[in-house]
């Protein structure tokens, strides 16, 4: 399978050194990236080809990935129209739907949107993935194998639920990075060094997120099960509930996916 990569940025870089661990060839890979420093970074990392231009690419391969910002979408996108033929394109850009891809594609429509988060970086990250109803199940299945190159993939049959998966696990790092500045900031007023409150915050996450992945009961459940009637976890949560931590946070989330209909909106225009 032949795979081309328009934009060389961290995602880019995160799902072609998770597709090499994977046993995918470099040969196999190219890359299109005006950078000249994003270029040599990533044939030097990677002994990827490397194109400065969609001219300069003898042929687009199999399947095309999108990883450029949506903001710049439009403008990349045209060089390509009417030199795609059958490849599957993916995008991984965050608010463009799969008419809006198309439209800027010239027409094309074998897409496949996807929404990976930053811990990708690491090979740890969730993706979710939708298809247009003109990608097959062979193409589906090459389009996630790249995607599960750093790490889980969900589809999503109904793309409406898309910008939900960008507010849920594409902004969800963000979210979990604020709730451990608030365990390192409550560490730092008890007395505790940086260095201690780091540690304790981090690995209690970490402790908890595996708990919970390994539990076949609802999270409510393990809650309850950390909170003794009278007990030092009862008196934090009903704190942090009279401030409203729990409802913020589902509002954000909300919002969040709000945003991203908006942007979607925005960025589809014209």
């Amino acid at each position: 399978m032949k795979i081309t990569f328009l934009g060389g940025g961290n995602m880019a870089n995160a799902l072609i050194g998770g597709m090499l661990n994977k046993g995918f060839a470099a040969s196999d890979i190219a890359v299109i990236d005006p950078g000249s420093e994003a270029r040599d970074k990533l044939a030097q990392s990677y002994g990827v080809v490397c194109h400065a231009s969609t001219d300069a690419l003898p042929e687009v391969g199999d399947l095309l990935v999108l990883a450029v910002k949506p903001q710049q979408m439009k403008e990349a996108a045209a060089p390509l129209v009417g030199k795609l033929g059958k490849a599957v394109v993916v995008s991984i850009a965050a608010g463009l739907d799969i008419a809006t891809l198309a439209r800027f594609l010239g027409g094309h429509r074998k897409i496949v949107r996807c929404m990976p988060n930053t811990p990708a970086l690491i090979g740890a990250g969730i993706t979710g993935l939708c298809a247009a109803p003109e990608v097959d199940d062979n193409e589906r299945a090459a389009a996630e194998r790249v995607l599960s190159a750093v790490g889980s993939t969900v589809w999503i049959a109904d793309e409406g639920k898309m910008d939900g998966v960008t507010a849920l696990s594409g902004s969800g790092p963000a979210y979990v990075f604020l709730f451990i500045e608030a365990l390192q900031q409550a560490a730092t007023d008890l007395g505790f060094t940086p260095e201690q409150g780091r540690q304790l915050a981090i690995e209690t996450i970490q402790g908890a997120a595996a708990l919970a992945a390994q539990s076949t009961e609802p999270a409510s459940v393990l809650r309850e099960r950390v909170t003794s009637k009278g007990g030092t976890t009862e008196a934090a949560l009903r704190t942090m509930a009279e401030h409203g931590v729990k409802d913020g946070i589902v509002a954000g989330v909300k919002a969040a996916e709000a945003r991203g209909r908006e942007l979607g909106k925005l960025l589809g225009a014209g």
